[in-house]
């Protein structure tokens, strides 16, 4: 969800870039280790990142100074983390503010913050924690992808509340998450079979790849989940 540029006070727009800046910074610099160790693994990055550009391009007009998509971000979140995917986001939401007039400059901290921050953070240690339970890959990532994009759509809720003046956060909290939960809910929940699909595609086709790029041993009766 992307918030137009103009509509947050300049106190928020501060306040968003300052949170976003830490996370943005310590992802580019795990985004150059991973360069340096695994450089194989720039093409996935690469594709990880396009695909949160293309998926989160689709905009649906939601409420006042917002919009409605697919995130994308949960594909990268569980390749490579959180950290990694607040860089590919915000790459993403600059040329989405430059080229497309999508989002703007003066939000930009509070789209990353929500798209390219919690969403993962939430998608990631979903991810993590499902997998623990050893339940089967494409599922899991059906579930994460669900709840990041989710996640994303309760943040942009948050920060919209936050910047009307002299409301009650409260409620305006709900409101604007009720009128985004008509698009939201439908649109996470296609962006998770899309997911469900890729992992079920790479578990059958290329399953040492999928392997290396999430760290743990697969389990052979995954591939028919």
């Amino acid at each position: 969800m992307h918030i137009m540029e103009g509509y947050l006070p300049a106190f928020w727009c501060v306040v968003w870039y300052l949170a976003s800046l830490p996370f943005v910074a310590y992802g580019a610099w795990q985004v150059s280790k991973i360069f340096r160790e695994h450089p194989e693994q720039k093409i996935i990055m690469a594709v990880s990142g396009a695909f949160i550009f293309v998926l989160s391009s689709l905009k649906l007009p939601s409420v006042f100074g917002s919009s409605s998509h697919p995130t994308g971000t949960g594909l990268s979140a569980m390749l490579f983390g959180f950290s990694v995917t607040s860089v590919l986001a915000t790459i993403v939401l600059v040329f989405q503010a430059l080229l497309l007039v999508h989002g703007g400059i003066t939000t930009l901290g509070a789209d990353v913050f929500s798209m390219g921050i919690v969403g993962p953070f939430v998608g990631y240690y979903i991810f993590k924690l499902l997998r623990k339970f050893g339940i089967a890959l494409p599922l899991t990532a059906f579930v994460a992808a669900v709840l990041a994009d989710w996640a994303t759509y309760l943040t942009t809720s948050l920060q919209l509340a936050l910047a009307v003046p002299g409301g009650n956060v409260e409620t305006l909290f709900i409101y604007f998450g009720g009128i985004f939960a008509l698009t939201q809910i439908p649109i996470a929940i296609g962006e998770g079979i899309l997911i469900w699909m890729f992992f079920d595609f790479l578990l059958k086709s290329r399953p040492k790849l999928l392997k290396q790029l999430l760290g743990e041993k697969q389990n052979s009766t995954e591939a028919s989940a």
